[in-house]
């Protein structure tokens, strides 16, 4: 029950990061998959060869824009961009 609770949260908490990731990851797969296919005209590797690379990516994203979050966060915030 608590591991669900936490995984709630989780969710809640970064709704609009996984929405970005989710369309980032659609979008990726898309272009991945027509240039694999233009580039061996194989249609099975070319699926093959785009959701290899694409879902590496989602997940790298997800914590690329983790870290921009915060950057956003401490740049509004006037207290923490004085510490030294």
């Amino acid at each position: 029950m608590i591991i669900m609770v936490h995984i709630q949260n989780f969710l809640n908490s970064n709704q609009r990061t996984l929405n970005k990731t989710f369309s980032y990851y659609i979008m990726h797969i898309t272009v991945a998959m027509v240039v694999a296919y233009f580039v061996t005209g194989n249609l099975w590797m070319a699926i093959t060869l785009s959701l290899l690379e694409p879902t590496i990516q989602a997940f790298a994203f997800f914590f690329h824009e983790k870290i921009w979050n915060k950057k956003d966060l401490k740049a509004a915030d006037p207290i923490q961009s004085t510490k030294v």
